[in-house]
């Protein structure tokens, strides 16, 4: 296992560890190299700085170098990474993620188009999860800097229509406000999810009356589900 936290900002660092399997980051580096780390079973990219811009479609090519992965946590500054200046929600990797079980979102902006597009990206590229959990902050709508277009949340359903989570068996999504983004992603793995045992949902209190998360849950009981067995628990709170 190697954990490293670099506080200094620098452009690049060469990870060389043939052996290594576990690797967790946090720091302000713009691209962390994994080419020389190809057994890499656990990854956890906290990148802390607001400064990462990448530009072209490179790092959709980044998790070539992880073949291995069964564990991926990101959050909004590292997820920002696979947006590559692109907004097409339906892009996938260049190389799926055919080990991944868990994948961990922290601490997103699903609003964001430059979260949403590589958010989506890395569900429809890994289809073996068995467990994906997200944990969305709130922005508020003046405050976006790249909103989701209607037509590309309208787009979201289409663009996983050859795709079923086979695999899937735990959800967990954190602070959700009802957005269209966050209810289409709600709806479309309760829809595609054949083996879906449980979906816990907690709501944002803190963005959202009683009364709001009354009509989310109302909402989401309506969603058709893949499984008979899935049991979503939502925690409305007071």
């Amino acid at each position: 296992m190697l954990v490293l936290e670099i506080s200094s900002i620098i452009d690049c660092i060469q990870i060389d560890a043939p052996r290594l399997k576990s690797f967790g980051f946090r720091g302000n580096i713009n691209i962390p190299s994994l080419s020389k780390a190809p057994f890499l079973v656990k990854l956890s990219l906290v990148n802390t700085s607001t400064i990462v811009q990448i530009i072209g479609k490179y790092l959709f090519k980044y998790f070539e170098f992880c073949p291995a992965l069964e564990h991926l946590h990101l959050d909004c500054g590292s997820i920002q990474f696979l947006a590559a200046g692109s907004g097409d929600i339906a892009a996938n990797l260049s190389s799926p993620l055919n080990y991944l079980k868990c994948l961990c979102l922290s601490h997103i902006y699903l609003d964001e188009l430059v979260e949403l597009s590589p958010s989506l990206c890395l569900i429809r590229s890994s289809p073996y999860l068995q467990d994906i959990q997200m944990k969305i902050d709130y922005v508020a709508l003046n405050e976006l800097l790249f909103p989701v277009p209607d037509d590309v949340v309208n787009e979201i359903p289409s663009s996983f229509s050859d795709v079923t989570f086979s695999h899937l068996r735990s959800v967990k999504f954190e602070g959700i406000t009802g957005k269209k983004p966050e209810m289409e992603i709600v709806k479309l793995l309760l829809a595609k999810s054949p083996m879906l045992v449980r979906m816990l949902i907690q709501p944002n209190k803190e963005n959202g009356s009683v009364e709001t998360r009354l009509k989310v849950l109302t909402e989401i009981t309506k969603f058709p589900r893949a499984s008979p067995k899935a049991a979503v628990v939502y925690n409305i709170g007071v």
